[in-house]
């Protein structure tokens, strides 16, 4: 027998329903009249009562019996009722009904009750009494709907604490993505596909005894491909793949993260051997007690104690290998950090210039290209970029060759795609008086001169005064590509950064607010020579640099007033040593930078070729290359 449900009894009462209308023909309704039949039924002595309400419709409650009567007399009035009022009828006026009805009343000696009544709508008191349970109703089912939303897959409040970890569909081409598919990291992808070959060749590393590491963590900046090269690891590994975001575990419930860490591994050791993959982990992983303002019992901390017991605690957690990643591995808790936790830390850092070809062959395949466009010379133009840069520069150059209503993408546009990304959108249209402008092509040829002639500056590759972002004007330098900084490549570095205020102090006697970025930078870097490079005798070889950033909530200095002092007088030595160095060059070549701000006025954009024929060749040789500019 099928079992019953409450579809039965909805079914059952809908067919009730439909029968009574269909079978029962007696329709017992008062009747529509007028005036003068009403008229007619007052002076026959047939009215008792008429009722008035809202003072536009008249209802007619005729004596005892005078119902029957009309009703066997008469067919039309075969259905009205025998209680309550059997005619209605409209009146224009309430007074002028009124004095109608004195007048019959008169004439014919009947007297008939006149009553007033204000009447609701019977839709009215429904809405009123139905109306807060609505309301309340609604309310419920949003809360009751937005918390099953956040209990993971299966919903409902009872599944609140359950991980939302997506697993990896390996049936899928289209989203799959393989090593092939990440150009350059060759160190991280030599250590990253070790554990990929344990898993699909496990009988090798046991017979010679060796564990496989419980743990990666994935350390570099934002945008090297970290999230990409975990993804790959789903792609090439031939187990499930989980994966959920650190945020995913914070939620407004006490406890829950703690419960969905549980969980989470509890799903991974079903699927074992598996490998889980947890993103942006400082966001649950930032090292405890150094939350001001939250006590010991903080719900973070409390998720991060279960991770930290889930991932080597008293019970065995064989086959389930974790991979995380951060931009911010400075702030994680040393508990998280330890062997046997992540085994392996794998730095995944800014692509060198023969990575940074192999990724832009990569971001290249979609993109109709010019034939003659080298790549080696793009990847040259990008110093420092990441891969999302290159990503970024690939999409602008192809959106500023349609822009142009161009057949392909050529190095030109790259040109301005980089320009674009490291100075900003082109301000031709902003206002700047002919007395500004020639101070800004003053101060940019400064910089151009002392960096040209100066040996271990950046050397010069562009220089322009059209408004860029924020800047009035730009320099693009060549920032060489070195592990390693001296002091005196720092110290030429300052004299170019400080030449732009001299030139401006030679040429127009008076100081401005351009310079305001080269200062800024400028003392940065002398207060990193003194205090953290060990670059000053005074001070000695000390730094006051903390790696670690456990000192984050320090309110000491980690020196003496005096030692501060020493530190001030030697970063204003530096600077003054540096604006000397940059004053004496531009007095040497007080000729050329003129002619070169004048080329600028002129031109408004100047290039190395310019540069070249004006003050000769440099003193070390300098590859073709594209730097991130100066304001």
């Amino acid at each position: 027998m099928p079992r019953p449900n409450i579809m039965w009894l909805w079914s059952a009462i809908t067919l009730v329903i439909v029968g009574y209308w269909i079978f029962n023909n007696e329709e017992v309704e008062p009747v529509k009249s007028d005036w003068a039949a009403v008229e007619q039924m007052v002076s026959n002595g047939d009215v008792e009562r008429i009722m008035v309400v809202n003072r536009e419709e008249a209802r007619v409650m005729l004596k005892e019996g005078k119902a029957d009567s009309l009703r066997e007399s008469d067919l039309r009035y075969k259905h009205i009722p025998k209680t309550g009022y059997q005619f209605f009828f409209n009146i224009g006026s309430v007074d002028s009904f009124k004095a109608d009805l004195e007048e019959v009343e008169a004439q014919s000696g009947n007297k008939v009750v006149l009553a007033f009544e204000n009447e609701k709508p019977w839709y009215d008191s429904w809405l009123m009494g139905l109306l807060p349970w609505v309301v309340m109703f609604g309310i419920w089912f949003f809360i009751m709907r937005g918390m099953s939303r956040g209990g993971g897959a299966g919903g409902g409040i009872m599944n609140v604490g359950k991980a939302r970890a997506q697993e990896f569909d390996q049936s899928d081409p289209n989203k799959r993505v393989t090593f092939k598919d990440v150009a350059g990291l060759e160190e991280a992808k030599v250590e990253i596909m070790e554990i990929v070959d344990f898993l699909k060749n496990a009988s090798k590393y046991r017979e010679l005894g060796a564990k496989i590491p419980k743990g990666a963590l994935l350390v570099g900046p934002p945008g090297t491909g970290k999230t990409l090269l975990a993804k790959a690891v789903a792609g090439e590994a031939n187990v499930p793949f989980l994966s959920i975001s650190g945020s995913d575990f914070v939620e407004m419930f006490v406890g829950v993260g703690a419960s969905r860490v549980r969980d989470l591994f509890d799903q991974a050791k079903q699927k074992a051997p598996c490998i889980v993959f947890i993103d942006e982990i400082d966001a649950i992983g930032r090292a405890r007690g150094k939350n001001a303002g939250f006590s010991g019992n903080d719900e973070r901390e409390n998720t991060l104690n279960q991770l930290l017991t889930e991932m080597d605690g008293f019970q065995t957690n064989s086959g389930v290998i974790i991979l995380a990643a951060t931009n911010r591995a400075d702030i994680l808790d040393k508990a998280l950090m330890r062997a046997g936790r992540f085994d392996r830390q794998i730095e995944v850092g800014l692509p060198e210039l023969s990575e940074r070809r192999e990724i832009f062959d990569v971001h290249l395949r979609k993109l109709k290209l010019d034939k003659d466009l080298d790549r080696d010379f793009l990847a040259k133009q990008t110093p420092g970029f990441s891969g999302a840069d290159i990503a970024n520069v690939c999409n602008e150059a192809a959106l500023i060759a349609a822009r142009h209503n161009k057949d392909f993408v050529g190095k030109e546009d790259f040109l301005a795609a980089v320009d674009r990304i490291i100075g900003g959108l082109e301000r031709k249209n902003k206002a700047i008086t002919p007395q500004e402008k020639k101070t800004i092509a003053y101060h940019e040829a400064g910089h151009a001169t002392v960096s040209w002639l100066l040996e271990h500056a950046n050397p010069l590759v562009k220089v322009t005064i059209i408004p860029r972002g924020k800047a009035l004007g730009a320099a693009w330098y060549l920032p060489e590509e070195r592990h390693i900084t001296t002091r005196e490549q720092m110290m030429h570095e300052l004299a170019s950064l400080l030449a732009g205020r001299v030139s401006e102090e030679k040429f127009f006697g008076h100081l401005s607010t351009g310079a305001l970025n080269d200062l800024e930078r400028v003392t940065k870097q002398c207060y990193a020579m003194v205090a953290y490079y060990g670059m000053s005798e005074e001070v000695g070889s000390m730094s006051y640099y903390d790696s670690t950033g456990q000192s984050d909530m320090a309110f000491t200095k980690p020196y003496s007033e005096r030692t501060a002092q020493q530190i001030d007088d030697e970063v204003r030595a530096l600077i003054a040593k540096a604006r000397a160095m940059a004053e004496q060059i531009i007095d040497e070549h007080r000729d050329g930078l003129i002619e070169l701000a004048e080329l600028l006025l002129e031109r408004e954009v100047v290039f190395t070729e310019d540069v070249e024929r004006i003050f000769g060749k440099r003193g070390n040789k300098v590859e073709e290359e594209r730097p991130v500019a100066e304001a």
